[in-house]
């Protein structure tokens, strides 16, 4: 299985997790022009945690860019509202837990061993993916790469 890349159409998706309720990437993106999704293999891993550590430390520079950040793995929602609130992230931390991957599989980053790739795409407002990346599992891939990306299509859009 492949990882959804540029100009594909992103699967639409309702999961729960950190928040209190359900989110739709639909209607997320009806109130901003871009969506970053950060796919994980495990809350409270090391490298995990290292990266949405990272994400939430630049979560206000997402922000200026015109992006909200979702992340996923397959743990359970329980999980995710621990791990979040631990860690003190405030973008939604969510479970794609049941049936199991079943978000991940929709966009090619469903591993084997029953965990999500470490992948992130930049989804626009009309779902079009703008970009896509998988890390090796065991590196962090940081936002550098997102943020100049992000910065590119700010620039198209003016």
């Amino acid at each position: 299985m492949r990882p959804l890349g540029d100009g594909a159409k992103a699967p639409d998706f309702t999961l729960e997790g950190s928040t209190e309720e359900p989110v739709t990437l639909s209607k997320v993106l009806q109130g901003t022009p871009f969506v970053v999704l950060a796919f994980f293999p495990a809350a409270f891993s090391s490298v995990c945690t290292d990266e949405l550590n990272v994400l939430q430390e630049t979560h206000d520079e997402f922000q200026r860019l015109g992006a909200r950040l979702i992340a996923i793995s397959v743990d359970g929602k329980w999980t995710q509202r621990a791990f979040a609130e631990q860690n003190g992230i405030t973008f939604p931390v969510l479970s794609d837990f049941h049936p199991k991957g079943a978000v991940a599989q929709k966009y090619g980053v469903m591993r084997e061993d029953g965990t999500a790739e470490r992948a992130l795409f930049i989804i626009d407002s009309d779902r079009v993916v703008r970009y896509s990346f998988v890390s090796e599992p065991a590196k962090n891939p940081g936002v550098d790469r997102l943020l100049e990306r992000l910065e590119e299509l700010q620039a198209e859009r003016k």
